[in-house]
């Protein structure tokens, strides 16, 4: 079997590389946003309808059980407005947490805490949500060999953050971009002339790099094993052809499966021995974590 797939270990560290030197441009644009253009605790027009030496104490809670992620966005959101508030944490990224569990709190300025609050929440809540559902797909595949992964269909803008979140899930990362791992899809086949000249050009072209090909037939797969793919993706097919599958393949190659997967039909993926499954749903079909920051007394 090839052994280039798709490296939990390697993915992870390509992973934490990106999303670090992501998380301060996409948290200065979300404050840009709230803000109207600039980075200025000042512009929060109601915040300062409290005095400035007002100081206060929050926490923010989860309304609801799930997996919390996203720390270090919060931190960056303190970063930017100033640093003047006080952050104590009682949970790490992927931990499970409980619902009316307490997750943080934050000492500092009034007009500070309730400026950065919907930023902050946003962040936390969006990928705490991503975090969550990847957590329930993958308690649903506990015991086979086979893996989740994620897609590219994320949130523009949020694809390390998103991606990152799906690892504190408890999931696996699919390719970060274009330009880290060949997809050979319908369209490049047909421009390329066929699945062997695509697949021969690629190796050709970048030989360390893993070579995908998706195929919507078992001929299709024919195909690509001649061709000598790194991975085939077996799209929308039924169970009985991923069980056929899996008996041409002899373990040849690694075997994705994408398409029209669900919490009823991902158990009955596994049982037919493939290796991957790739879910966009995770990333694109995102519901928030039910968060809340309430005010306490000093």
């Amino acid at each position: 079997m090839s052994s280039r797939g798709y490296d939990p270990d390697s993915r992870r560290q390509a992973l934490i590389k990106r999303v670090k030197s992501d998380i301060p441009d996409a948290v200065a644009l979300a404050l840009k946003e709230d803000l109207g253009g600039e980075i200025d605790a000042d512009r929060d027009i109601t915040a300062r309808l409290l005095p400035a030496d007002t100081q206060a104490h929050a926490q923010v809670i989860t309304r609801e059980n799930g997996v919390f992620c996203g720390k270090r966005w919060v931190e960056e959101v303190f970063i930017q407005l100033g640093s003047h508030a006080t952050l104590n944490w009682h949970v790490e990224d992927g931990d499970a947490v409980k619902a009316d569990q307490l997750l943080f709190e934050i000492t500092g300025p009034a007009r500070l805490l309730l400026t950065a609050e919907r930023t902050a929440l946003n962040f936390v809540q969006t990928l705490s949500g991503v975090a969550t559902e990847v957590s329930r797909y993958v308690a649903l595949l506990a015991g086979s060999q086979t893996q989740l992964l994620d897609t590219r269909k994320t949130l523009p803008g949020l694809r390390t953050a998103l991606k990152y979140a799906v690892l504190c899930g408890g999931g696996q990362n699919h390719r970060l971009g274009l330009s880290d791992a060949y997809l050979i899809k319908e369209n490049h086949i047909i421009a390329s002339g066929s699945i062997q000249q695509a697949v021969e050009r690629a190796q050709w072209l970048q030989p360390d790099v893993p070579v995908e090909v998706e195929v919507e037939s078992l001929e299709e797969l024919r195909q690509a094993l001649e061709a000598g793919a790194d991975i085939v993706m077996l799209d929308n097919f039924s169970l009985d052809d991923m069980r056929a599958a899996v008996a041409l393949n002899q373990g040849r190659t690694l075997l994705e499966v994408s398409g029209n997967v669900t919490e009823t039909t991902l158990p009955q993926i596994a049982l037919t021995g493939v290796d991957y499954v790739s879910v966009g749903a995770l990333t694109k079909h995102v519901r928030a974590l039910d968060l809340s920051m309430r005010f306490r007394q000093q």
